[in-house]
């Protein structure tokens, strides 16, 4: 038969067991945070336009899909299980589909219902655009040459960086060479988009260009000669200009028929607007 002091010596043993394995617990969930976060950071994960700063964005993202859901091009997908604390959020990879911001509402950003991807920078961008218009035209009629409703979206699809293109090797571009590119649209993607000053989308993988000298990360491009141009960089050589007015949406990646692309994108850092 047990004695009292036996009974107690048990407890006590599985009370102390159980404090070890919380306590390995709760170190091995600490170093797993953080290691998950360096690798979030090294991988560069392409949020949705007006995502906030990542540390942000994974405490209020809360992985329900609605962003997904919505968009029309289908460019926003999820993170698989092995990226950590992403898992479940929602990212872009402009090599499969871009966004290119045929929505014209920022829809991903609409229907957030934690404000992880905050509508307000594209409330409050598309606001200040049109103010001016109002204020010269109170009583809204506008002439036929001015549409609020572009002015809006305009201002709206540059409210918000979330990546910037670049050319990291410019041997790897048609332009640069002063070649021309004749065939399929895109480097072999199915994705689809909507051309600039076009209502109806195209497929990637259904669309033949021919160019003299390629420059189809400039036609494309949802913000024009405001984010990209071609230069001349020699007689008969030219390469992409990423300008300032950039904002990563990677249509310009999507869209280059070279094999590695010759343009990316790259995830921007964006200042925290919390403290976590």
């Amino acid at each position: 038969m047990a004695t009292k002091s036996s009974k107690i010596d048990r407890r006590q043993f599985l009370k102390a067991s159980i404090s070890a394995v919380v306590s390995l617990a709760v170190v091995g969930s600490a170093a797993y945070y953080f290691k998950a976060k360096e690798t979030l950071k090294s991988k560069g994960l392409l949020r949705p336009p007006g995502s906030r700063a990542e540390d942000d964005f994974l405490f209020s993202c809360i992985k329900c899909g609605l962003c997904v859901q919505i968009c029309p091009v289908h460019a926003i997908k999820l993170a698989d299980w092995n990226d950590g604390l992403a898992y479940g959020t929602p990212f872009i990879d402009p090599n499969v589909q871009a966004c290119d911001f045929s929505c014209d509402a920022i829809q991903c950003a609409e229907t957030c219902p934690t404000a992880a991807i905050d509508f307000q920078i594209f409330k409050h961008a598309g606001n200040e655009a049109v103010a001016p218009l109002y204020k010269k035209y109170p009583d809204g009629r506008f002439p036929k040459s001015i549409n609020p409703f572009e002015v809006q979206i305009t201002a709206m699809r540059s409210a918000d960086k979330i990546g910037l293109a670049e050319i990291p090797e410019p041997k790897q571009c048609l332009a640069y060479h002063g070649h021309g590119y004749k065939g399929t649209l895109g480097h072999g993607n199915s994705g689809e988009l909507r051309p600039p000053g076009k209502t109806e989308r195209i497929k990637i993988e259904e669309t033949q260009v021919n160019k003299e000298i390629c420059d189809l990360c400039v036609e494309y491009c949802p913000l024009g000669n405001e984010a990209i141009v071609l230069d001349k960089i020699e007689e008969g050589k030219f390469l992409p200009k990423v300008k300032d007015g950039c904002v990563g949406c990677g249509v310009c990646q999507m869209v280059c028929p070279t094999n590695p692309v010759a343009i990316v994108v790259k995830p921007v850092d964006k200042k925290p607007q919390f403290n976590v």
